[in-house]
């Protein structure tokens, strides 16, 4: 049984650790919040985990093995450092760290430390998204691709109201491709590989990060067009073609629904397969694989890393800069 600690309050926490619980892998045994009230509310349904308002306390305690870190953006890397210097692993949510020269630095603390480090891709682990990897051998070579996800934010009016949520904040690392973004990224990175060539373009904002905006990766005979926003919403699925056919994925994060399409079919053949209704249980059932095979997956590890490389690219050919840059970067 893995003794899990939370770090941050909110709803993708509660969902990682009702994943977690539905696996029968995990105690929910710390929760973490700056504030002891929060820390309180947020923890009442579950079975007494210890509380913590003291970053310093949870990586020492005894009595937890590994920490979910659901903070903002920014706070990713320093705190998985954090946790893992004191031997605890980490499963950290994406995008795990603010910049290239960070992530690499989380990994080498993790090798220091011989511990685990996991970021909480979920699209990755789960049946549908399997399938469409395993499918694509089935429509011949690749010939284009289109990965989108586009959503409009329910802080966008917030922000257009004058406050300054996180969620469009760069002193958070935030903003559409930090975010959802990132999905559109880390599949077509974990579908295709590392691209040969990214070229990118965003619609920023007055705060200074991207409300939304296309990415084009090119690969050997390829390219994949990817598509994210957070000013907008988008009722299209994700479609790779082939020559001799083509996939297609409602909604890449979760992959809801995958039709295939034989070269002249005018109906698609859902080939979905029976998923759990909360989308997290796969990656909690993942990294319960690797805390008791003590052994981290490589081919995970690279993908984090290539797509922290490509996030800071697109960053700098869009012009989005994080105070972190600067604290952290080494060239």
């Amino acid at each position: 049984m893995i003794r899990l600690a939370v770090i941050g309050t909110n709803w993708i926490t509660n969902q990682f650790i009702e994943a977690a619980l539905k696996t029968g892998e995990y105690q929910l045994a710390g929760v973490y919040s700056r504030s002891l009230e929060s820390a309180e509310q947020f923890s009442q349904p579950y079975a007494q985990p210890q509380l913590f308002t003291d970053l310093s306390e949870l990586a020492q305690a005894p009595d937890i093995d590994a920490v979910y870190i659901a903070s903002p953006n920014s706070f990713h890397g320093p705190q998985a450092i954090q946790m893992m210097q004191a031997g605890k692993h980490v499963i950290v949510e994406k995008p795990m760290a603010s910049n290239f020269d960070l992530a690499k630095q989380m990994f080498e603390v993790a090798a220091e430390h011989n511990v685990l480090l996991f970021e909480a891709f979920m699209s990755a682990h789960i049946p549908n998204f399997k399938r469409l990897k395993q499918e694509l051998s089935e429509i011949g070579k690749v010939r284009k691709a289109l990965i989108t996800y586009c959503q409009y934010s329910s802080r966008y009016p917030k922000y257009l109201a004058g406050e300054n949520p996180n969620t469009f904040n760069p002193a958070f690392a935030n903003g559409s491709i930090m975010d959802i973004g990132f999905y559109c990224l880390s599949s077509a990175v974990e579908l295709f590989g590392e691209p040969n060539s990214v070229n990118a373009q965003a619609q920023l904002l007055n705060s200074g990060v991207d409300g939304s905006g296309s990415v084009i990766l090119g690969y050997d005979g390829f390219e994949v067009v990817l598509q994210h926003s957070k000013t907008s919403d988008s009722y299209l699925p994700s479609e790779i073609q082939g020559e001799e056919g083509a996939l297609m994925v409602e909604m890449i994060s979760t992959a809801k629904k995958l039709t295939k399409f034989n070269r002249g079919d005018k109906v698609g053949l859902d080939i979905s397969v029976k998923q759990d209704t909360n989308p997290m249980f796969y990656e909690a059932l993942e990294f319960a694989h690797q805390f008791k095979q003590k052994k981290s997956c490589e081919k995970c590890t690279q993908r984090s890393l290539i797509v922290a490389k490509l996030l800071e690219e697109i960053r700098r050919q869009t012009g989005v800069v994080f105070p972190t840059d600067k604290k952290f970067s080494t060239k």
